[in-house]
């Protein structure tokens, strides 16, 4: 049985770093050029290398995003950039256009492409077609149900790798093609700069008659008809192993760092827990628990099965439990002095829970907070701050310290 490769989103070089530190095999990231995530901080080559150099070291892999629908300006020094990419490391890059397509196999004909969601693709035949001419991994259309995959991995060559999404935002358009944007407010989805119109609130009325509006919703508040809850499979880790997925690929590239890290440590003890004893696998509560803590809407299962209700028609906005108020960057066990990096304002005496890299969370006190040269402080209230807490419980360095905003 294949253990599937967790896959995680990396939009800047911290959580890249916080990815892999967590637990993930392998993190996908948008480059300069032709990637779907414009408003993510994305890399520069400069910090593309230093991505690699850490993920390489630790026998993990970097997957570049060259997944938008490109106009022909776009193209305009693509070449350049792909033997760039190729040049530095990167493992594979990500298409949805065959033109791009042709383009890698030109001038870099060694570098692995793997078939972006963004091309729909939803039947075995079709990823056929994309495998014989060049494609090593199928990243299935989030319109295909866990039945469909099944017949997908049966119907392939075990030459041809599938890659699905497990966890994160979901998209009301086909695919993620979507023109709602382009019409609403002339930014292009379909090239990196979606406003997400779809989680805008619209009112619904019929014209009963010539100039006669009657509104639709019974309770006059509008609807949030077309806002799409969010993917969450951690339940069903044995049917997505067992269909034989090869990679679980979770969305967030313009997530938070904290929300990478939860992430991928739910799916990370998931999937080990089920490779300790299929047999006996039990699903642990605890990892739906963790998931519900950073910003996320309400979870659904998507597309896998039978589910009739997708969207969340009451409201857009996030479900936001915790706030990231730290990172651990240094623990002296002699002293029992934690260094700690501010995220989120935070007080001398909180309680904060520890979004521990091994083992169980765990909850701790702040105690003496101190500047770095030692001045007493009560609160750490600037951005980046560099501070110190006495801690009995050991810390590991890039623990990640979280707080309850209840």
């Amino acid at each position: 049985m294949i253990k599937p490769e967790l896959l995680a989103p990396a939009g800047n070089l911290e959580k890249l770093k916080t990815a892999i530190n967590f637990g993930a095999d392998a993190v996908y990231l948008g480059g300069s050029k032709l990637n779907l995530r414009a408003s993510a901080d994305n890399f520069t080559i400069e910090e593309l290398k230093e991505g690699l150099e850490y993920a390489h070291l630790r026998g993990k892999k970097v997957h570049v995003t060259l997944n938008v629908i490109p106009h022909n300006d776009d193209l305009n020094g693509i070449e350049d950039y792909i033997t760039e990419l190729y040049e530095v490391g990167v493992d594979a890059v990500l298409i949805a256009d065959p033109g791009i397509m042709s383009i890698v196999h030109e001038v870099a004909p060694k570098l692995e492409i793997h078939l972006s969601t963004q091309a729909s693709n939803l039947n075995y035949k079709s990823a056929e077609f994309w495998h014989k001419i060049g494609i090593k991994r199928i990243v299935a259309a989030r319109e295909m149900s866990l039945n469909d995959l099944i017949t997908l991995r049966k119907e392939l060559p075990e030459s041809c790798d599938i890659e699905a999404f497990v966890h994160g935002a979901m998209c009301m358009g086909y695919s993620g093609k979507c023109l709602l944007s382009n019409y609403i407010t002339g930014r292009d989805s379909n090239r990196g700069t979606c406003t997400q119109p779809c989680r805008f609130k619209y009112h619904l009325y019929e014209e009963k008659e010539p100039g006669n509006y009657e509104k639709i919703d019974e309770d006059g508040n509008g609807m949030y008809f077309m806002n799409s809850k969010d993917l969450c499979m951690i339940e069903h880790i044995p049917e997505l192993i067992e269909a034989g997925i090869n990679s679980f690929k979770i969305e967030g590239r313009i997530k938070s760092s904290y929300y990478v890290a939860s992430v991928v440590k739910a799916y990370r003890q998931a999937i080990d827990k089920y490779f300790e004893d299929p047999k006996n696998y039990k699903y642990d509560p605890k990892w739906l628990k963790e998931l519900e803590k950073p910003s996320h809407r309400p979870y659904t299962t998507g597309f896998y099965f039978d589910e009739e209700i997708r969207q969340n028609y009451e409201t857009s906005a996030y479900i936001h439990n915790y706030d990231m108020i730290g990172v651990v960057r240094d623990y002296n066990k002699e002293t029992h002095i934690a260094t700690i990096q501010q995220r989120n304002k935070v007080f001398n005496g909180d309680l904060v829970e520890v979004l521990a890299i091994k083992g169980d969370n765990k909850i701790i006190k702040l105690e003496d907070m101190r500047k770095e040269n030692g001045v007493e402080i009560e609160t750490a209230n600037r951005p980046q701050m560099i501070f110190t807490v006495k801690c009995s419980e050991e810390l590991q360095v890039n623990d990640i310290l979280v707080k309850s905003k209840n």
